[in-house]
């Protein structure tokens, strides 16, 4: 149930609070947090030259900063201690903090408890952002006031007090951030699930727990949307207090999403001919349809319809950058796990030139191999992971007699030049990474942002 805002003001005034985290999403929170009546502190790896004009800010506003190598020493002896979500809360700092009385939270899970609108959440390892994108924008067509966050859009929780009963949210919710959510939204999305973040998670086992926090606090009332072709997903249906909806790109369902006979449905009702929507890849047509199944309670046929032939997707997914010298280059730096890799390269209708490589998550690439040489014509690696997924396709070839060439870079600007040189006309030539691009990127938008940026100065 959720609770009156006045409760946590009330809660929040005078306490000693610490926020772990100095980032984007938890600036506005330390700002929210002063303006309640907080003593805040705040703490972050980064020493204070990584950090820069912030900590000048921060200081002027009475904020104690604890910063560098060793700056969870001090977290200690605070009331309430909100965490960036990739910290574990089995961290040392955390279980001390916790045993001296500490309330451990975060941001987005005093947001959820506190909302007064209907939220939707969504999770899955693939999809995330364009089934979140797509529900936002079906909702504002509808005519709702709808908000945009979690992963992306701005932080909320700052907000909370200007959103009202009768609008509508929209979350994206990665495993870190479910991890220890006690809540969840009264419509919950999972896409998919396949390993992911592994570099995080103990084991699949606990990243497949993070996901189910997201229904795993639903009432009786609640909507559940799970993709029925996803094994993982599928087995979860079983497993809901709430109401059920599933979509499928692969079956005609008696209720919920699917696609038959080219054509988009909802509990039998034609949204939209496949022929008439911008999105490329059948992945895409299974985020609409989950975004379908997750409104259909509250939009008309009309809204989706609209957003379904009109949106053209979001920046670094299977982006459209440019045509040069007959070649088209494909900008889909989001693809950060073998599984959206392989979902980018079944959009195209032939084998392309693929770029990829990049931070290691511990998860493995057989599957890459295994399932993507078909739509692959040449792979060229680059990053921290390179050898890791060129041994996947020697084994493949080892195994099946399969070759796929494979060209090693040493940067994504000499990536892209390769590629230049191996492309003739007709080719397509995408950078669907399959990894994070922590080991030579902040992010995969500065990823993807470079990437075009080559592609354009050609």
């Amino acid at each position: 149930m959720k609770r009156n805002f006045d409760d946590f003001k009330q809660f929040i005034k005078h306490k000693k609070i610490g926020v772990v985290g100095i980032g984007i999403s938890n600036r506005p929170l330390i700002d929210f947090l002063l303006k309640l009546g907080a003593k805040v502190s705040a703490f972050d790896k980064k020493n204070s030259d990584e950090i820069g004009e912030v900590v000048k800010e921060l200081k002027e506003k009475g904020v104690s900063l604890a910063l560098g190598e060793k700056y969870l020493n001090g977290l200690s002896d605070f009331d309430i201690i909100f965490k960036t979500p990739s910290m574990r809360i089995d961290s040392p700092a955390f279980i001390k903090a916790k045993k001296k009385g500490a309330y451990i939270t975060s941001e987005m899970e005093e947001f959820i408890r506190y909302c007064p609108a209907k939220i939707y959440g969504i999770t899955g390892s693939d999809g995330k952002t364009t089934t979140t994108t797509l529900m936002y924008n079906i909702l504002k067509k509808q005519g709702y006031k709808s908000w945009i966050g979690g992963n992306i859009g701005t932080p909320l929780f700052s907000k909370v007090e200007e959103i009202e009963n009768d609008d509508r949210v929209v979350l994206e919710l990665s495993s870190f951030q479910l991890m220890t959510m006690d809540i969840s939204p009264q419509v919950a999305v999972i896409t998919n699930v396949s390993p992911n973040h592994l570099d995080v998670h103990k084991d699949m086992e606990e990243y497949i727990m993070a996901k189910k926090n997201i229904f795993k606090y639903q009432s009786n009332s609640d909507l559940l949307v799970l993709n029925k072709d996803n094994n993982l997903t599928n087995s979860m249906a079983k497993e809901t207090l709430g109401r059920i909806r599933q979509f499928s790109s692969k079956e005609k369902l008696n209720k919920g999403g699917y696609l038959n006979e080219g054509s988009l449905y909802i509990d039998r009702d034609e949204v939209c001919k496949l022929s008439e929507i911008k999105l490329k890849g059948m992945h895409n047509v299974e985020n609409l349809l989950a975004a379908f199944c997750a409104l259909k309670d509250d939009v008309s046929i009309e809204s989706m319809r609209e957003v379904a032939i009109t949106f053209s997707g979001v920046e670094h997914r299977c982006e459209f950058v440019r045509e040069v010298d007959g070649v088209k280059y494909y900008n889909d730096s989001i693809a950060s796990s073998p599984s959206r890799t392989l979902a980018g390269l079944k959009a195209f209708e032939k084998p392309v030139i693929l770029i990829a490589g990049g931070y290691d998550k511990k998860i493995p690439f057989d599957i890459l191999a295994e399932e993507g040489y078909l739509q692959i014509k040449t792979l060229i690696l680059v990053g921290a992971t390179k050898y890791k997924i060129k041994e996947a396709f020697e084994n493949l070839k080892l195994k099946k007699d399969i070759h796929i060439p494979i060209i090693m870079a040493n940067s994504l600007v000499e990536a892209v030049n390769l590629a230049r040189k191996v492309s003739h006309k007709g080719d397509v030539v995408t950078l669907s990474p399959a990894c994070a691009s922590f080991d030579m990127f902040a992010n995969f938008e500065i990823r993807g942002n470079m990437f075009k940026e080559i592609v354009n100065d050609m």
